[in-house]
């Protein structure tokens, strides 16, 4: 390990990529920390103590990397965005011109991402009202056992705008940092500082734990992290891979073709992004709250599932993880569209006709591992929250999700790293 680190600051380019990602993280630190003008102090301080098993905030603040409960300046992170880019992505598969920029390839992706940033403003200013609207009125459903904490007192139309302003120009840099780190940096922007944010939370997350728990609650909750940690490096790894055969062509007196390759299906097809999906829908009925007048209505969502360790929770949020993966896996991997080009490029997996058939084969085979990748998501997200719900432990509810994301990105950077290292001849991290 210590010779494969020693072997990226050898390489001048890849030392100046890894080094410039580290000062965009700074960077992105330092926005995180500093709280938007206008609020109340003291009130913020109650809302970073109060938060911390919120099964709402908590899992927005999870992936601000605490700058959400600090109301700063990156306070809203990077979610805007990645809403934002599930939003184009689905309406890709409904929307003919968005399927038509898809499949013209980077002039295509141009405008797409050009439409995801627009879509990603219109949604930060959404937010940032909302958050604003909300704070000042208490917390309106968002804090456990019906906490009220106001944090702009003084609410006039002035002030909630500049507030509202900077959470958006917050969440611009977050996307223009997150695009500088994939350009001239190391790994994926957004999923890197998703990694920095949900990193950054585990030292506080485990001290919470700790002084819940006491230390044999902690040492079985570590242990069993470093299981899922185990199981999860292993499952990212599982593949299916789907041999492809290529005809040759004669065109002149020049052969063109031929060869073989194969279409990896991850397990885990569709990573992190259905347990975003899930907590996303859980969202609603606290919002719901705010409007619908019914007394029973709003206890049964404080009281169930506000806190991430309730049991209603629990058995809502594995349920949707679920159907959730089913469905993005759906959406992010066509099998018609995969049979499409397969056909067009004179090549047919073994045994299987092209057209249709292969569209049913690949479909089927989908099928067959999202069913135990949904699993393998929901058990990672809900193991860790059931022992702590069992030990009335609320200190950190997202030790699961934290981990996959973590492991998730890592993974995937230390592959960019590894194939740069090979190309001067350098060993790598995995080998």
């Amino acid at each position: 390990m210590l010779g494969s680190l020693k072997n990226i600051f050898k390489v001048a380019d890849l030392r100046n990529k890894v080094l410039f990602t580290l000062m965009i993280i700074a960077v992105y630190q330092l926005g995180a920390n500093l709280p938007v003008p206008g609020i109340d102090f003291a009130a913020l301080k109650q809302l970073e103590t109060s938060a911390s098993g919120s099964g709402v905030l908590g899992f927005l603040n999870l992936f601000s990397g605490g700058a959400l409960t600090r109301f700063a300046i990156f306070g809203l992170g990077i979610m805007p965005y990645i809403t934002s880019s599930i939003i184009i992505q689905l309406l890709t598969t409904v929307i003919p011109k968005f399927e038509e920029w898809r499949d013209q390839g980077p002039v295509g992706e141009k405008k797409l991402t050009q439409t995801t940033r627009y879509l990603t403003i219109v949604l930060a200013i959404l937010q940032g009202t909302g958050l604003a609207f909300v704070f000042h009125n208490g917390g309106a459903g968002f804090l456990p056992n019906g906490q009220q904490i106001d944090l702009i007192p003084s609410f006039t139309i002035a002030r909630v705008l500049f507030i509202v302003l900077t959470f958006t120009a917050g969440t611009a840099l977050v996307m223009w940092l997150g695009e500088l780190i994939t350009q001239r940096g190391i790994g994926q922007g957004m999923s890197i500082i998703i990694f920095a944010n949900v990193v950054a939370g585990i030292p506080s997350g485990g001290h919470a734990i700790l002084a819940q728990a006491g230390g044999f609650k902690f040492g079985v909750i570590v242990v069993l992290a470093l299981i899922i940690l185990v199981a999860i490096v292993f499952v990212e790894q599982g593949q299916r891979r789907i041999p492809v055969t290529f005809a040759k062509r004669v065109v002149g007196r020049n052969m063109y073709g031929g060869g073989s390759t194969h279409i990896p299906l991850k397990v885990n097809q569709a990573g992190v992004i259905p347990i975003i999906f899930a907590s996303s829908i859980l969202y609603f009925p606290v919002l719901l709250t705010n409007i619908i007048p019914w007394a029973g209505f709003r206890t049964f969502v404080n009281n169930h599932l506000v806190s991430a360790t309730s049991f209603y929770y629990i058995i809502s949020y594995g349920i949707l993880i679920v159907m959730f993966t089913f469905f993005y896996v759906q959406v992010a991997f066509d099998p018609y569209q995969q049979a499409d080009i397969i056909r067009k490029q004179s090549g047919f997996i073994p045994g299987i006709r092209p057209g249709a058939p292969t569209e049913r084969y690949l479909a089927k085979i989908l099928n067959r591992i999202t069913f135990p990748g949904s699993l393998f998501l929901a058990a990672v997200a809900l193991v860790p929250a059931i022992a702590l719900a069992l030990w009335h432990v609320t200190g950190y509810p997202f030790a699961g999700t934290t981990l996959l994301i973590a492991v998730g990105v890592a993974l995937e950077t230390m592959k960019q790293v590894d194939s740069q290292l090979s190309m001067r001849n350098y060993d790598g991290f995995l080998k």
